[in-house]
C-alpha cells in the first residue's frame, strides 16, 4: 500500500512527517531543514517558482513577487481580506463575494495555487526520503476553519498531486503527537495553538482511545504575523521620529524581517539589537529592544486569546481545574509571555520558564490545576500527529510492540569541549535525529565528528563511542554547513551520517550498540550527572561565555588595529580599557576547575560591546563606502 504522509500546512512554516517502525518523525529536505517556510517567490512570468527557505531569503529583495502567509486567505471571500490586520508587501485582490487573488507578473494566483507549490516541495522531500512516489496525505487545519477553508485546503493538496485521505484538526493531531491517547479514560485536555496566522483553543476528551472535541474557539486572524506587525509599527514610528525615509515595500520587507528575527531572539534573550544599516545612502537605523519592552507592546494581543479560552471552557461546561493537561502548540508559544499567561489563566502547576518544565518538587497529585505540557517541539507536534493519523489509516499501528529505549543521551563534542545532545536519554527506538553544524575557526579543512554517550555537560566526562573527520573546502568560520544525523535501528545499532551540505559528500559510520549498556554503568552515569549537576552547569556557562568573549575580544583588537587611529582619543581609550578588563576576566579561569568568574566575564563582555559601538559604526561605514566605490556609486 502506498505510504500516507502527514502534513502541517502552516501560515509561517509547513512540515511533512511519516512513521517508520512505529516512530513518527519530521522529514528533512536535502539541506537538512525540517521546517519549510510557507513562502513562494515567482522570479519571472512562466519561470518555475522558488519555494521555502530560498524564497524566504529573497523576500526582502523582491517583496512584490514573493507571497507568504496565504493560509489566512484560504477559502475567504474578497470582503474577508484582513487588510488592516496584516503586514503585506505583495498585492492582494478581492471584492465582495468574489475570490481572493494575488496578482504577480500579470497573472492572478489563488491562495490554493500558492499553497500547492509549498505542498509540492514537501512532496518532493518525502519522496526523496522514502525512496518511493508519495501520492496520499493527511493534512491538518485549525479547528476553527469552516467548510470553505477546509475544502480550499483539500484543493491545494490535490493541485500538488496528493489524494487527500483526510483533513484533521490541528489540536487532535497535536494531542496524538503528545501521546495523550495513552492517558486514562475521560481525560480532558486543552490545546492552546498559537501559530503564525491563526489561534484556536480546543477542549478534547479521550473516550475509548478516540479524541472527542468538546469545544473549540479561536480567531483565524490572530497569530505571529500580528505580533510582527505590532513591532514593525513601533519601529516605523521610531524611524520616522529619527528623520528616516518613507517606508517603501523593499524597506518595509527589510524591517519586517529584522522585527521577526528580533522577536524570536527575545524568547531566549532578555534584549537584542535591531540594526538596519543604510535604509537610504545617508540614513541607518538601530534600536535596542528588551524583552520587557516587547512584552508591553504585545501583551494586549496575547490577552485577546484569553476570551477564546474562557468561551471554549464555558462551551465544554468545564472549569480550568477540571482539565488534566494544557498543551502548547505553534511556534509563537515559545514566547515566555505566552507561557506565563496561559499558566496563569488555567491555574497550571508552577512552570519553570528557563527549563520549560515543572519545578523539582512539584508532583502530579499535589497540583490543583492542570499540567502545562511543553514536552514536544511546538513547531513539529502537529505534523507528527498528522503522521500518526496517517499511520492509523494505513493500518501501521496494528499489533504494535513495545520498543526499546536509549538508556543514555547521545551527542557530539562541540567547540569548547561541550557535549551537544542529538538523541536524549529514554528516546524510543528506532529513532532518527540530526542537526546542522558549522566551523568555529577560519579556513578549516575538516570537522571532527566525535560521538559521545552520557549525561554530563563536558565531553571529557562522557563516554566516547568513536570519531571520524569530514573534509570540505576552506572557508571563513560559520560558512561551511555539515549536517549530522544519528539513527538507531531496531537492533540498537547507532549509525552516524555526516554530510557536507554544499557538495553533498557524505560519510556514514556504524558505531557500537547504543542500547546494550550495563544497568550498573547507566546508573553510575546518571548518579554522577546528578551529583555534579551544579558544577557541570557552571562549567557550561563559563565555556559558553568564554567563547563569546574571545570572539568579541578578537574582533575589537582587529578593529583597533584597522582603524583605531581614526577614533577620537576618549573613545579609543574606553575601548582599550574595556579590552584590558575582558582579558583580566578571562584570566580568572582556574587551571584545576577550568572555570572562572562568569558574572565578571559577562559584565566585561557587555562593557566591551558598548565601548566598541563607535568603532563598529566606523568599520561599517568604511565597508559600505568600499562596496559603493566598487559599484561606482562614489568616487
Amino acid at each position: 500500500m502506498p505510504k500516507i504522509v502527514g502534513i502541517d500546512l502552516g501560515t509561517t512554516n509547513s512540515l511533512v512527517a511519516t512513521v517508520d517502525s512505529g516512530i513518527p518523525y519530521v522529514i528533512a529536505d536535502a539541506d537538512g531543514q525540517r521546517l519549510c517556510p510557507s513562502v513562494v517567490h515567482f522570479p519571472a512570468a512562466g519561470a518555475a517558482p522558488v519555494v521555502g527557505l530560498a524564497a524566504n531569503r529573497v523576500r526582502v529583495l523582491h517583496p512584490a513577487t514573493t507571497a507568504y502567509s496565504v493560509k489566512r486567505f484560504m477559502g475567504r471571500r474578497g470582503a474577508d481580506i484582513p487588510r488592516e490586520d496584516m503586514l503585506l508587501t505583495y498585492p492582494v485582490r478581492g471584492d465582495g463575494a468574489g475570490p481572493v487573488t494575488i496578482p504577480i507578473h500579470g497573472r492572478d494566483f489563488t491562495p490554493e495555487e500558492i499553497s500547492a507549490e509549498v505542498l509540492k516541495k514537501l512532496k518532493f522531500a518525502a519522496e526523496a526520503d522514502l525512496g518511493e512516489h508519495v501520492t496520499r496525505a493527511v493534512i491538518t487545519v485549525p479547528a476553527y476553519f469552516n467548510d470553505a477553508q477546509r475544502n480550499a485546503t483539500k484543493r491545494a493538496g490535490e493541485l500538488a498531486g496528493f489524494t487527500v485521505e483526510r483533513i484533521i484538526n490541528e489540536p487532535t493531531a497535536a494531542a496524538l503527537a503528545y501521546g495523550l491517547d495513552r492517558l486514562k479514560e475521560h481525560s480532558k485536555i486543552a490545546v492552546y495553538d498559537l501559530g503564525g496566522g491563526t489561534f484556536d483553543l480546543s477542549i478534547l476528551e479521550l473516550n475509548a482511545g478516540v479524541f472527542q472535541v468538546l469545544a473549540t474557539h479561536g480567531n483565524t486572524r490572530l497569530g505571529g504575523d500580528d505580533l510582527d506587525k505590532r513591532l514593525v509599527d513601533f519601529l516605523a514610528k521610531r524611524i520616522k521620529a529619527s528623520g528616516g525615509p518613507e517606508l517603501t515595500w523593499p524597506l518595509l520587507a527589510r524591517l519586517r524581517e529584522a522585527a521577526e528575527a528580533a522577536k524570536i531572539r527575545l524568547s531566549t534573550e532578555t534584549e537584542t539589537e535591531i540594526s538596519l544599516p543604510f535604509l537610504t545612502p545617508d540614513f541607518s537605523f538601530s534600536h535596542r529592544v528588551t524583552r520587557d519592552e516587547l512584552e508591553r507592546l504585545m501583551r494586549d494581543l496575547i490577552e485577546q486569546t484569553r476570551a477564546h479560552c474562557l468561551r471554549a471552557l464555558a462551551d465544554a461546561k468545564l472549569e480550568a481545574r477540571q482539565l488534566d493537561q494544557v498543551i502548547l502548540v505553534g511556534g509563537q508559544t515559545r514566547m515566555p509571555l505566552v507561557r506565563r499567561l496561559v499558566s496563569e489563566w488555567f491555574g497550571c502547576a508552577e512552570f519553570e520558564e528557563e527549563r520549560g518544565s515543572l519545578r523539582l518538587g512539584d508532583s502530579f497529585h499535589e497540583r490543583s490545576g492542570p499540567l502545562l505540557n511543553t514536552s514536544q517541539n511546538p513547531d513539529e507536534a502537529v505534523a507528527l500527529g498528522a503522521a500518526i493519523q496517517a499511520a492509523i489509516l494505513s493500518g501501521e499501528f496494528k499489533n504494535l510492540l513495545l520498543l526499546d529505549v536509549t538508556p543514555l543521551s547521545l551527542g557530539l563534542e562541540t567547540f569548547g569541549g561541550l557535549m551537544n545532545v542529538i538523541i536524549p536519554r529514554n528516546s524510543t527506538i528506532p529513532v532518527k535525529a540530526g542537526e546542522v553544524f558549522t566551523t568555529a575557526v577560519d579556513h578549516q579543512r575538516e570537522m571532527l565528528i566525535h560521538v559521545l554517550q552520557g549525561e554530563r555537560e563536558r565531553a571529557a566526562d562522557n563516554w566516547s563511542l568513536g570519531q571520524f573527520a569530514v573534509q570540505f573546502e576552506r572557508a571563513p568560520r560559520g560558512v561551511p554547513r555539515v549536517g549530522v544525523q544519528f539513527e538507531i535501528d531496531a537492533n540498537g545499532i547507532l549509525h552516524v551520517l555526516a554530510r557536507d551540505l554544499k557538495t553533498g559528500a557524505q560519510h556514514v559510520v556504524e558505531m557500537k550498540s547504543a542500547v546494550d549498556v550495563a544497568d550498573a554503568e547507566v546508573q553510575r552515569m546518571v548518579e554522577e550527572s546528578v551529583e555534579h549537576a551544579f558544577e557541570d552547569l557552571t562549567a557550561r556557562r563559563w565555556i559558553e561565555a568564554k567563547l563569546k568573549a574571545q570572539e568579541v575580544l578578537t574582533a575589537a583588537q582587529s578593529g583597533l588595529t584597522e582603524c583605531g587611529a581614526e577614533l577620537d582619543a576618549a573613545a579609543r581609550s574606553q575601548v582599550e580599557l574595556a579590552v584590558t578588563e575582558l582579558q583580566a576576566a578571562l584570566a580568572t579561569e582556574s587551571p584545576a576547575t577550568k572555570t572562572g568568574d562568569v558574572a565578571r566575564l559577562k559584565a566585561a563582555h557587555t562593557a566591551l560591546d558598548t565601548a566598541t559601538q563607535p568603532l563598529a559604526d566606523l568599520l561599517m561605514d568604511k565597508a559600505m563606502e568600499a562596496i559603493l566605490r566598487q559599484r561606482g556609486v562614489v568616487s
